[in-house]
């Protein structure tokens, strides 16, 4: 961490947990630790009296049937098959993360965390406005929400480690080139101290 990084205001701030979802962390190296990071972030913004938000990818019958037949979303999702239903175990937020009580979780139909969802109006009503991303993939969710992310003005954080890729080049890539002109990047040991829990 650079001492350019900006602390962190708890109450305004939000750490979202992108797609950490049984199917998509299946198909990755290093799943372990990456849920062990995950859950250690969590921890971290719960103590210091932050918001945690779930994002997950998951489709009814009626979202399948919606899509047009132009769509490469339409595509990625049917090479799938059944995994990423809504109703599937395999499209659930992994067990050793899972939302508790009070936390906000919302089902998305396409990539980005505020496309197809309320997530931006249940941020506003608490007032956050700083929010911390970690997500699969870093191509995916992750980019997507934050471009979104900072064209809605929100004061962006990627937690680094906290994110992954299916290819850890593209993963590195964004992470040194592209989020830091958008975001503030950081990793899962760095958060106390930016919470002031230090």
């Amino acid at each position: 961490m650079t001492d350019t990084v900006p602390t962190i205001d708890p109450p305004r701030t939000a750490l979202l947990v992108m797609d950490y979802q049984v199917a998509l962390l299946d198909s990755l190296e290093g799943a372990d630790a990456l849920l062990d990071g995950m859950a250690q972030a969590i921890a971290d913004v719960r103590r210091a009296g932050g918001h945690i938000g779930f994002v997950r990818v998951a489709f009814a019958d009626e979202d399948l049937a919606a899509m047009p037949a132009t769509s490469r979303m339409a595509a990625a999702v049917a090479t799938r098959g059944s995994t990423l239903h809504a109703d599937a175990p395999t499209s659930a937020i992994h067990h050793r993360v899972a939302p508790q009580p009070g936390d906000i979780v919302v089902r998305k139909v396409r990539v980005g965390a505020f496309s197809t969802t309320d997530l931006a109006a249940r941020l506003d009503a608490l007032g956050v406005d700083t929010l911390v991303l970690a997500g699969i993939a870093t191509s995916g969710v992750v980019l997507s929400t934050i471009r979104d992310a900072s064209d809605r003005d929100y004061r962006v954080f990627v937690v680094a480690d906290a994110c992954a890729d299916p290819d850890p080049e593209v993963h590195q890539f964004l992470i040194g080139k592209v989020f830091p002109r958008q975001a503030h990047i950081v990793t899962v040991a760095d958060l106390p101290e930016l919470l002031g829990l230090e």
